[in-house]
């Protein structure tokens, strides 16, 4: 019984000392993320050093650029989204190429994002004017459709 007890405790030490190590690891990955909080989901670590993902915008910015009116295009992704991890690297190249600032927003992190901009599934693109929707692009399109959706807007 004291074996079984000894086995029992030095098991359970081992799933703390791993639930520890891996919070302090996710810790350490989430500092000085573009997204400003503590923890971030593992799959957006992953993307942190990736080029493709490096024009954030946040909740707060996107409202008040909206609310001043501004025109704006905006990329609403999931870091686990497989249909937005094959567009990201296809998307990126063709608005670099057309000169338009492409605002990306991950909706893993901020899943308030789904109702805010009515967004069903991701990816999405939407382009707004004067604060208000003005068309978007749902889903992996062809390379030729994100570039007529684009020069619409340069």
């Amino acid at each position: 019984m004291k074996k079984l007890i000894l086995y029992g405790s030095i098991v359970i030490i081992l799933f703390i000392s791993l639930a520890v190590v891996t919070n302090i690891s996710q810790t350490k990955k989430a500092e000085g993320n573009p997204f400003g909080k503590k923890s971030i989901h593992p799959s957006t670590a992953e993307l942190m050093n990736d080029a493709n993902y490096q024009n954030v915008i946040l909740p707060d910015e996107l409202s008040e650029r909206l609310a001043s009116g501004e025109e704006l295009t905006v990329y609403f992704y999931s870091s686990t989204c497989p249909f937005c991890k094959e567009t990201t690297p296809r998307l990126v190249p063709i608005v670099d190429e057309i000169g338009i600032d492409l605002k990306q927003y991950n909706l893993k992190e901020f899943e308030e994002g789904w109702n805010d901009y009515q967004v069903t599934s991701t990816p999405t693109v939407i382009h707004f004017k004067d604060g208000k929707e003005v068309d978007r692009i749902v889903g992996a399109a062809t390379d030729e459709e994100f570039k007529e959706f684009f020069q619409q807007y340069e």
